[in-house]
């Protein structure tokens, strides 16, 4: 895995690269901490001053968080997912609610004309790990599987760029999600999500814009009144 080349600038680039290529490849998830300087410098074969510069320029494009004392963690997957979470951070939980909203429903829409067999079997089969997600009560694994439920429908809808754009704000829907679901999985807040599978199996368009839209409105954050 070492790197060679006869400029520094060129090497600072391949490192920077690499280690990108860690990130958006799900070999260093969103949350894990990344190997420590020392260890990027025995990996790559690189001075330790190149690792550094790399390490920062990752953390300047919102990918890494350089936490002292700590160590270094992935906190986006792409430059633009760092942007978005950086930019949102302090989001009205309503408009990050609408925005949800508004994509997940185009989604549908496309999903129930375009969706394929593999499509419908992919869906079945998340449908069921989020019933059983529930189940158990653990609030964290059921954010993380319904959020996985959701971009396989956004997936399904066969729009390359719709699915990276839902892709990239993955992160601050998961932590709109995580805080609304909230740290116990109560009753009153389970969403049946069994409807729009259906709806996009029969290819039913305008259900299932429906159902996907009516879902970020059915937990606590509830849609403006008038008058609000």
């Amino acid at each position: 895995m070492a790197l060679n080349s006869p400029r520094r600038s060129g090497l600072s680039d391949q490192v920077i690269a690499q280690l990108r290529n860690q990130i958006t490849s799900g070999e260093w998830p969103v949350g894990c901490r990344i190997p420590t300087e020392p260890e990027l410098v025995e990996q790559l074969g690189v001075a330790r001053n190149t690792v550094r510069e790399a390490v920062r320029a990752l953390a300047h494009n919102g990918l890494l968080d350089i936490r002292q004392g700590s160590g270094t963690y992935v906190v986006a997957t792409s430059e633009l997912a760092g942007v978005m979470q950086r930019r949102f951070a302090d989001a009205d939980p309503r408009h990050v609610a609408e925005l949800r909203s508004t994509l997940e429903s185009s989604a549908a829409r496309l999903a129930a004309r375009r969706r394929t067999d593999r499509d419908m079997a992919q869906l079945d089969a998340l449908l069921a790990k989020r019933e059983e997600a529930w189940e158990t009560g653990d609030a964290e694994r059921f954010v993380a599987v319904d959020s996985t439920f959701h971009l396989a429908v956004v997936a399904a809808s066969h729009n390359d760029v719709l699915s990276e754009l839902y892709a990239d704000l993955g992160h601050l829907l998961r932590d709109w999600l995580r805080d609304d679901v909230g740290q116990e999985l109560r009753p009153e807040h389970h969403m049946d999500h069994g409807r729009l599978v259906e709806a996009i199996r029969a290819g039913d368009a305008e259900t299932a814009a429906t159902e996907a839209a009516a879902y970020p409105f059915l937990c606590r954050v509830s849609p403006e009144r008038p008058g609000d």
